[in-house]
C-alpha cells in the first residue's frame, strides 16, 4: 500500500480498525487464481505476535477447500468520503483546491487456518453475535434459538482464522490541509450527515506534526 508519511495510520487509529464491528474482504491466491468473500470478522489480539482475524464461510463457498499459496489479505475499510473543494477556505484565496477522498483502511496479511471443530465454530458464532449485539436495547443471543437449528447452521459453515504476520493501515484525512481548510471539512462533512468520518479527521488531525504539510 502507498502510504506517505502523514496519511500512517497510528496506533489508535489502527486499534480502531481492527475492533469496530464490521465485514471486510478476505483475498486469498490458490492454485485456482485469487479468491475473495466479504465477511465479518473478530479481531483477538491474544493470538500470536500480532494477533489473529476469526471469520466464517458457507461450507459451499469453496474458498475454504481451496489451499491458499503463501500469505492471504483482509481488507478492513474504515469511513471514506468525497471532499468537495468548496469546503475549503483556501478555494477563495487561491483557487489551487481539487477535490478529494477521504478514508482509512487496513491491510492485514496473514496465515489462513480452517476450523471445522463445533466447538470453535460454537465459541465463535458468541463472540461475533455479541460484538453486533453490543449497542442493542435488547441482544439477540445464540441461545435465543433452539440449539438442534443452531447446531445444524454450524455444520453449515467452516471457520477461518488469518494468524497476522504483518499490517499495512492508511487515514487519509486531510492531515495535508491547512487547519482553516481542515475545519471545512469537518463542517462540510457533518452538513452531509457524515458525523463518524468527520470525528475521524478531528482525531487525526490532531495527532498530525505541527508543521502545515501542504
Amino acid at each position: 500500500m502507498y502510504i506517505p508519511t502523514h496519511f500512517a495510520a497510528s496506533p489508535d487509529a489502527l486499534q480502531g480498525l481492527l475492533v469496530r464491528p464490521t465485514a471486510a474482504n478476505l483475498i486469498t491466491m490458490t492454485s485456482q487464481g485469487l479468491l475473495a468473500t466479504f465477511l465479518p470478522f473478530v479481531y483477538d489480539p491474544s493470538i500470536g505476535e500480532h494477533g489473529a482475524l476469526h471469520g466464517h464461510l458457507a461450507r459451499t463457498n469453496t474458498q475454504w477447500s481451496e489451499a491458499a499459496i503463501g500469505e492471504s489479505l483482509v481488507i478492513i475499510q474504515g469511513a471514506d468520503a468525497y471532499i468537495s473543494p468548496t469546503w475549503y477556505p483556501s478555494k477563495a484565496e487561491h483557487g489551487r483546491v481539487v477535490p478529494t477522498w477521504n478514508y482509512s483502511t487496513a491491510h492485514v496479511y496473514g496465515k489462513l487456518a480452517v476450523h471445522e471443530d463445533p466447538e470453535w465454530l460454537g465459541g465463535h458464532v458468541r463472540r461475533l453475535t455479541d460484538l453486533h449485539e453490543a449497542h442493542s436495547g435488547q441482544p439477540w443471543s445464540v441461545d435465543d434459538a433452539p440449539e438442534r437449528y443452531i447446531s445444524g447452521q454450524l455444520r453449515a459453515i467452516v471457520g477461518v482464522e488469518l494468524l497476522i504476520t504483518r499490517i499495512e493501515a492508511k487515514t487519509k484525512l486531510s492531515q495535508n490541509r491547512p487547519d482553516t481548510d481542515i475545519d471545512g471539512v469537518i463542517a462540510g462533512l457533518d452538513a452531509q450527515g457524515r458525523s463518524e468520518i468527520a470525528a475521524d479527521v478531528m482525531r487525526a488531525c490532531y495527532e498530525r506534526p505541527q508543521r502545515n504539510l501542504g
